[in-house]
């Protein structure tokens, strides 16, 4: 009985989310919007519900293994099954559960003008070849129009003022709680890098502002600003009073990157390249708050090589651009052993169908290849297929066993973008920050 009442709940909740939500924006409730009731009529407390009659540990087991667009559906059908999707208990078991599955893209568009953020379920069908984007609708965007994203964990993403990097907040997309972090030390033409994330043993998560500067005052040329001399990292730990903390200096030159890697509590950079001086992975321990060197992969001449660093199954990885138009991705099987790199996986160039390169887009397609971002690898699907990115315009996904390539197209995605992996979660910000 309760596998069939499982399996009918998953059913109607999972039509439900792909029949309404392709032609909605996520705006799942309005702050401030109220139920409207007839003038002179009494509200009458609801029945109870079958579902609401059952153990919480079965509603928890069901809740859980639902897709969170389903599970924020779930919250509206009634009140009495908000409540049950309000148990302090499902936002970690649905994230340890969707964890396993296909992530969630995140795909961030600042071009022309507005900022906006859409959403891309790669998990939602089998059938990846068209693909339906959703939008967004970004309750702090009237403080703060112009921002990045500089982190992404456990289905939180971490923004930044992209303009003066001193606003940053802490979003749940899905759920629509935020916070705005206090503002920390600015100085005078300033380039900061970002990190965010949660450590598994102190469960507390963190933003982490590398800040390079230099002594003075006035305006550097483009070409001097890489050599900002002074530096300070800042750290903040999210609860109930979060202060900036200063740990002084850092001793390497990181690439301005967001940090893209959240393995074993560490968060990872590369340095940035440097004449005679060999590129290597730092990385910052989110307990004792230490920087660390990560061994490089033997793969050659990485020094004179873009690459960006990933996470595929748990492991951290690395994927490097050859000067033939192939990529390669190397994995470190077991964290922190050198001799535990391997090359994974080779792919050869490919350009996705009926991408038009027009001069508008010139300029953003040469920046992007300048910067090493031509073609990123965002993550590895169930499937064991890799998808990618491909220069800020379209996605792809590769075979590797038939070595075979194929485009995704994306109804209603910006004509540019940025994307970002997330785990869709109810994780709350005030339970975080209670922490």
């Amino acid at each position: 009985m309760i596998h069939l009442l499982f399996s009918f709940i998953i059913f109607n909740l999972m039509q439900l989310s792909t029949s309404r939500l392709p032609t909605m924006n996520l705006e799942f409730e309005k702050p401030g919007k109220k139920a409207r009731y007839q003038v002179g009529e009494e509200e009458e407390t609801p029945p109870t519900t079958f579902m609401e009659r059952l153990p919480r540990d079965i509603i928890l087991d069901i809740l859980s293994k639902l897709p969170v667009t389903s599970l924020v559906q779930f919250r509206f059908v009634c009140r009495g099954w908000r409540m049950l999707a309000q148990d302090p208990l499902l936002p970690s078991m649905h994230l340890s559960r969707t964890a396993q599955e296909n992530p969630c893209l995140i795909l961030h568009c600042d071009y022309p003008i507005r900022n906006q953020l859409s959403f891309l379920d790669v998990s939602s069908s089998d059938n990846r070849e068209k693909e339906t984007v959703r939008k967004f609708s970004t309750p702090f965007w009237d403080s703060m129009p112009e921002f990045e994203v500089v982190g992404s964990c456990n289905g939180l993403l971490c923004l930044a003022d992209s303009l003066f990097k001193d606003a940053v907040y802490v979003y749940n997309p899905f759920t629509r709680d935020y916070k705005q972090l206090p503002k920390s030390m600015q100085y005078p033409d300033q380039e900061v890098v970002f990190g965010f994330g949660f450590h598994p043993m102190t469960e507390v998560y963190k933003v982490v502002k590398i800040v390079y500067y230099r002594n003075g005052y006035g305006r550097l040329s483009q070409l001097r600003r890489f050599t900002c001399s002074q530096s300070e990292v800042q750290v903040l730990t999210l609860g109930r009073s979060p202060t900036w903390r200063s740990l002084g200096k850092v001793a390497y030159q990181l690439d301005r990157w967001p940090s893209e890697a959240l393995v074993s509590g560490r968060l990872h950079w590369v340095t940035r390249p440097k004449r005679y001086v060999t590129r290597f992975i730092a990385s910052f321990d989110l307990a004792d708050e230490q920087f660390r060197e990560v061994p490089n992969p033997n793969c050659g001449g990485l020094s004179r090589s873009n690459y960006h660093l990933l996470v595929l199954k748990g492991c951290l990885s690395a994927a490097v651009y050859r000067s033939n138009g192939k990529l390669e991705i190397w994995v470190m099987k077991e964290y922190d052993v050198k001799e535990s790199w391997i090359k994974e996986f080779s792919i050869g160039a490919h350009v996705p169908k009926g991408l038009k390169q027009d001069l508008k887009g010139l300029y953003k397609i040469l920046g992007n290849a300048l910067k090493g971002r031509g073609v990123r690898v965002l993550c590895q699907l169930k499937n064991g297929e890799i998808l990618l990115e491909y220069k800020g315009r379209a996605l792809f996904s590769f075979d590797p066993e038939r070595r075979k390539f194929k485009d995704l197209t994306l109804n209603g995605s910006p004509n540019w973008f940025q994307a970002f992996v997330l785990v869709g979660s109810l994780n709350w910000i005030d339970t975080i920050t209670d922490k």
